[in-house]
């Protein structure tokens, strides 16, 4: 799940500059991140029954910032400035933290599979979003692909009363806040560096991680159970070694997506992002033995298809 590919590239380079893409080495990154952000995803499913969420966030945290403030002193030591718009900085932080509490509380009751397809529906609601909110124009492709991509979401989520998961819906709920995350990106915090926002996401995760936990710590301890209000738990070498892991999949949602689009055009890159479907099929048929069905990859096909459709407009 690439969580910064709109957020401009790691140098900000002037479009103008005429400097040439490397489209093969963007495609591999890309990949490799949608490969290792669905790995993660996929270990926070696998662990959903071993840690609370907000200890996950808050231990991850712990792990990742260090790493990101010495990535960003070695190669990008301008990008620690604060931007002018700290304040949108915060609050679009806010947004992407309440969008991964509303995925990965998903991911406890769906499969991965069919939890990444509705969350790819976000490229539609970047589009529209940002008719909404910058006026910029849907063209003929974008209406097609919002109805693609409503067609698959009725497939994946099977809206009837025999087959019908309300959970299924907390995915797309994530693609909402992603979308606007993004749109705010664009229009309130372009000043900000790419780095100095991973940074701040890393931060928020931090803070609402452990004032989550404190607070589940004063609650009865007949009400503290479950992935959202369950007890601290103690960590051994094992549970370390999953939070390293998921550690290393934050930072390269973090910087690889920044990466890949700074050096690909985001109509291929775009198009790539999508593997990440792809591997969380596969997680979840190796982790989970989660074999959608037939009506459900009809559905994820179609997703990704109005996805492309978007990216290209």
């Amino acid at each position: 799940m690439a969580i910064c590919h709109s957020q401009g590239p790691l140098n900000s380079p002037d479009q103008d500059t005429g400097r040439s893409d490397h489209v093969l080495l963007a495609i591999s990154v890309i990949v490799i991140t949608g490969f290792a952000l669905s790995l993660g995803d996929a270990l926070v499913k696998s662990a959903s029954n071993q840690f609370v969420l907000w200890q996950i966030f808050l231990m991850r945290s712990v792990i990742a910032v260090p790493c990101l403030i010495v990535f960003t002193l070695i190669f990008a030591r301008g990008a620690l400035r604060m931007p002018h718009s700290l304040g949108w900085t915060i609050f679009r932080s806010l947004l992407l933290v309440i969008m991964w509490v509303s995925y990965y509380f998903s991911l406890v009751f769906l499969p991965i599979s069919i939890a990444a397809a509705a969350y790819y529906t976000l490229p539609i609601f970047i589009t529209i979003f940002s008719a909404l909110v910058t006026g910029d124009k849907i063209k003929a492709g974008g209406w097609v692909a919002a109805i693609l991509g409503f067609l698959g979401v009725l497939l994946v989520i099977k809206p009837n009363a025999t087959d019908f998961n309300v959970y299924a819906l907390l995915p797309l709920l994530s693609a909402i806040l992603y979308a606007l995350a993004m749109v705010l990106t664009r229009t309130k915090c372009q000043s900000a560096h790419p780095l100095f926002l991973a940074l701040a996401l890393n931060v928020a995760f931090f803070i609402v991680g452990g004032a989550a936990v404190i607070a589940i710590s004063l609650l009865p301890s007949e009400s503290r159970e479950g992935f959202l209000l369950a007890p601290w738990r103690v960590m051994g070498p094992s549970q370390w070694l999953s939070m390293s892991l998921l550690a290393v999949a934050i930072l390269i949602g973090s910087i690889g997506a920044a990466f890949a689009y700074q050096n690909g055009p985001p109509s291929v890159v775009g198009v790539f992002d999508f593997s990440y479907v792809g591997f969380a099929v596969l997680w979840g048929v190796i982790f989970f033995s989660d074999f959608p069905d037939a009506i459900s990859l009809a559905g994820i096909a179609l997703i990704v298809l109005a996805g492309v459709i978007s990216f290209r407009q």
